[in-house]
């Protein structure tokens, strides 16, 4: 129980783009053309950071006593995806680049700051 609290403690400070920014930024263009396809880079589908991103929707939406172990496994994944991602930050100006796309799709802007 208390690594399910700190995996929804650590997935809540790793994830701060709200259920609907998410849900918005996943119909995007931008959102669609980066991150890695199951099928290889140009295998076409869905990306899965794009899939990601709608079960984050998903799991945000949620109330806490209906996560299920799969669930808190996937906010371990999200966390560390976040966290491995933000230490590649490349330098200038990151607005419109895939590396920040890439993070959105996993429910992290970094142009977003939120206590």
């Amino acid at each position: 129980m208390a690594d399910d609290e700190q995996t929804y403690r650590e997935f809540t400070e790793a994830v701060n783009m709200k259920p609907a920014e998410l849900a918005a930024w996943l119909e995007s263009e931008e959102s669609k053309r980066v991150g890695w396809h199951k099928g290889g880079q140009s295998g076409g589908g869905e990306s899965v950071g794009h899939e990601s991103g709608r079960r984050i929707v998903d799991l945000l939406r949620r109330k806490r006593d209906q996560l299920n172990a799969a669930d808190y496994q996937h906010m371990r994944k999200v966390t560390g995806y976040v966290h491995r991602h933000m230490a590649q930050r490349p330098s200038g100006d990151v607005r419109d680049t895939k590396w920040r796309w890439s993070l959105m799709n996993w429910g992290h802007d970094p142009l977003i700051e939120r206590s």
